[in-house]
């Protein structure tokens, strides 16, 4: 009685359009196509597709997806039944499942409401604080909470400071250098005009001597200063271009899961609302008539769920190609760093061993100090 009583009632679709279409399945190795329905009798006269698991026969096939209505398999009408039933003559069926469906054509932005941005702004909330605090607020926390990629987005945090951090103390470095490299060299202008005003051959000669050691250190210095440029350059375009644009494709992904969290959260609600008025025998006005608000939700989540996969797939590429370049390019660069400051110091050594024994000299003061 209450059966034909729910047929009976006229769908309310919501604005929504439907149109009939046929696939033929064929099950996997376990007889299954991958499919979970809801809907039908005693309540609803729909039995409509509330997941399409990944990978699945049905996934692969690509023409069913959440909130479509399945109206027949192999060509008996299934319009009204009990969805165990369905679920019955599915798995019973050898080989493929012929189904015939009703495509649900919805706007998705129908489904985003007030509601499903605050479900968000909730889980963005419990996202950063802490299981305790949660618990103590009576905020639930969904098992994707737990999410490895915030992790990482901390991690990537401590490693950019890390290259700031190391990007200053190079960038000092070589400011030091390249003043050092500016001292010499007036030193050494210095030490060749004294000797261009020394009239003994020897003393003239050993600050002519000094004086380019001088200028020669110099040399080996700005050279070292522009080679070494490079590599804080690079430093420099990993801190503020890689980790940035690997951070903003992480709080992407975040967002996009705290879309399908709301969405999974506003369809538990939704099915609790059910069983309640189920256990009063008062089945809920949208429910009888085809439960067209709660199709669409599934279809929003299923849209969600996709685009947060994609882009958890999109930041796990990114960090793996992020940690290869911070493991493999820091230990170069570094290693080059030090190698070439070593290679100058020993330039400058040999440098300072071409002096090596021209003083003491006599210098006449006469002739290279200004007389009052």
């Amino acid at each position: 009685m209450i059966k034909s009583s729910v047929l009976q009632m006229e769908e309310d679709r919501l604005g929504m359009s439907i149109t009939g279409d046929v696939t033929e399945i064929i099950k996997d190795t376990n007889g299954v196509i991958g499919i979970s329905i809801g809907g039908g009798a005693p309540y609803c006269p729909c039995i409509y597709v509330v997941q399409v698991f990944e990978d699945s026969p049905m996934a692969l096939n690509g023409r069913i997806q959440a909130g479509d209505e399945i109206v027949s398999v192999n060509g008996i009408s299934v319009k009204g039944e009990n969805k165990t039933e369905i679920a019955k003559m599915i798995q019973e069926t050898e080989g493929s499942v012929k189904l015939g469906f009703n495509i649900l054509h919805a706007e998705l932005i129908d489904g985003y409401t007030l509601d499903i941005a605050l479900k968000k702004m909730k889980h963005r909330v419990v996202e950063s604080i802490t299981t305790e605090t949660a618990d103590a607020l009576g905020l639930s926390r969904a098992i994707i909470c737990s999410d490895l990629l915030l992790q990482k987005l901390n991690r990537l945090e401590q490693c950019s400071q890390l290259y700031k951090e190391l990007i200053k103390h190079l960038s000092a470095l070589l400011n030091s250098h390249y003043h050092i490299a500016k001292t010499q060299k007036e030193f050494g202008d210095l030490f060749c005009q004294i000797a261009a005003r020394e009239s003994s051959t020897t003393t003239n000669k050993a600050l002519l001597t000094f004086g380019n050691m001088h200028r020669t250190i110099e040399k080996h210095t700005v050279k070292l200063v522009k080679s070494l440029h490079p590599i804080v350059r690079d430093l420099k375009t990993f801190v503020e271009k890689a980790i940035p644009d690997t951070k903003l494709t992480l709080k992407k992904y975040l967002d996009a899961k705290f879309e399908y969290l709301a969405f999974c959260l506003k369809l538990k609600e939704m099915d609790d609302e059910e069983v309640e008025a189920a256990s009063y025998d008062e089945p809920l006005y949208r429910v009888e008539t085809g439960n067209y608000e709660y199709r669409l939700m599934l279809r929003c989540r299923q849209n969600s769920h996709e685009k947060f996969m994609k882009l958890r797939r999109d930041v796990m590429e990114k960090l793996e190609l992020l940690d290869q370049k911070h493991v493999q390019d820091i230990g170069i660069q570094l290693s080059s760093f030090v190698k070439a400051i070593m290679e100058t110091h020993a330039e400058c050594r040999d440098a300072i061993s071409g002096a090596n024994g021209l003083f003491p000299i006599d210098i006449d003061l006469e002739q290279v100090c200004y007389r009052n």
